[in-house]
């Protein structure tokens, strides 16, 4: 098969995928993951069950898939911030984690999504090993971004870059998920995530 004949059907599968997750995404909001059936994210998107699950072995890797999307854009957006700081003077700890994080990192985390997931990996070992390889995924490109902002302000770490990727990580989930159990907007969230984190960084930056 000729590069041409494959990069259109490669873009088709894409596109299927993405209308997929787009489609997940509506039905989870309006029903919760176990409410959103494949039928009903099939009739949203416009696709058969077989579209489906020529793109997805389940339903629950659908919604890791969409959780990955939402991450990773959230992450490229970070690491462009970052890339911005390498032309700027060196900033204090705090106004580094306003620079690179802003208010918006709790914007579209979905921490709903996030605990029905993490529930499903405790029940079945098979979702769990997906979620742990996810998780490692996604620590390793926050440590990505901290040796960035080590290497271009000059910042020197009390901890390891991993386990500052670690706890980072951990604080922004905690975080996310006690603040929508409150009741807190996307806005709000964000605007706990930024202060905490805040003072993380605070604690975790060597200044001596």
């Amino acid at each position: 098969m000729s590069d041409a004949t494959t990069r259109p059907s490669t873009r088709r599968r894409e596109q299927t995928r993405a209308r997929l997750l787009d489609a997940a995404h509506e039905i989870f909001g309006e029903v919760g993951m176990d409410g959103a059936s494949v039928e009903a994210i099939c009739e949203r998107a416009g696709f058969t069950r077989g579209a489906f699950y020529s793109n997805f072995d389940s339903k629950d890797e659908l919604f890791l898939a969409l959780v990955s999307r939402m991450a990773e854009a959230k992450m490229d957006e970070v690491a462009g911030r970052v890339r911005d700081l390498s032309t700027s003077a060196p900033l204090q700890p705090a106004a580094l984690v306003r620079q690179v994080l802003g208010v918006s990192l709790g914007e579209h985390t979905e921490p709903q999504l996030m605990s029905e997931i993490r529930t499903q990996a405790l029940r079945d070992p098979r979702m769990a090993q997906a979620y742990l390889a996810w998780h490692e995924r996604l620590q390793a490109r926050v440590a990505a971004v901290i040796r960035t902002v080590v290497d271009t302000q000059g910042v020197r770490l009390r901890l390891s870059v991993d386990e500052a990727a670690r706890l980072l990580l951990s604080l922004s989930e905690e975080s996310s998920m006690f603040a929508t159990i409150e009741g807190k907007s996307e806005a709000q969230i964000g605007a706990v995530l930024a202060d905490r984190l805040e003072h993380l960084v605070t604690l975790l930056v060597d200044v001596s």
